[in-house]
């Protein structure tokens, strides 16, 4: 094994962990336009539009009512005239309010359809942010950390070499020692 560890490149360490920071900056909120865009669309769908059409099929069934009682009295005054025009004024509500009915039937067929294809993305989403705003800013620190540990090893000095004898003032030279009296 070698005595000492061949670090070359902590400046990569630095490098990735500044593009996990700018990766961080940006990941992050993009995630919360995304969620906040998704409560947007579910507000719109719940609250807006459906008060939208709700509105439209009470007004489209008033003028239904009224077209329908302007009808009645056209055909109890004998205008024949008027009874066609009538007439037609009462098909046209009920086209309406026909129409404001469906609509308001496939607006709360897509607000179910919405919320079971969202919820499952929404969760991973969520994951995914928990991921970046926790997971991910330990990695920097771990990087950060790191990178100090091995600037801090490479500035140690290299211990000495193996190959060369400890010198030492006690050591006795190489001899006899039986030869001592």
């Amino acid at each position: 094994m070698a005595d000492r560890a061949h670090v070359t490149s902590v400046d990569a360490l630095e490098q990735f962990r500044a593009s996990l920071i700018i990766y961080l900056s940006k990941a992050r909120p993009t995630l919360e336009e995304v969620s906040s865009e998704v409560q947007r669309t579910r507000g719109w769908l719940d609250n807006e539009q459906r008060t939208h059409w709700e509105g439209e099929l009470r007004r489209r069934a008033r003028a239904l009512e009224e077209a329908q009682q302007a009808l009645f009295s056209s055909k109890l005054s004998s205008f024949r005239e008027t009874s066609a025009a009538e007439q037609m004024a009462v098909q046209r509500a009920k086209r309406a309010r026909d129409e404001a009915e469906e609509k308001l039937r496939v607006l709360k067929q897509w607000g179910r359809v919405f919320e079971n294809r969202v919820d499952p993305l929404v969760k991973q989403m969520e994951k995914l942010h928990t991921v970046l705003a926790h997971d991910m800013v330990q990695a920097v620190a771990y990087l950060a950390q790191a990178v100090a540990t091995l600037d801090a090893y490479a500035e140690v000095a290299a211990p000495p070499s193996a190959s060369s004898p400890p010198t030492s003032p006690s050591a006795e030279p190489a001899g006899n020692p039986e030869a001592k009296t």
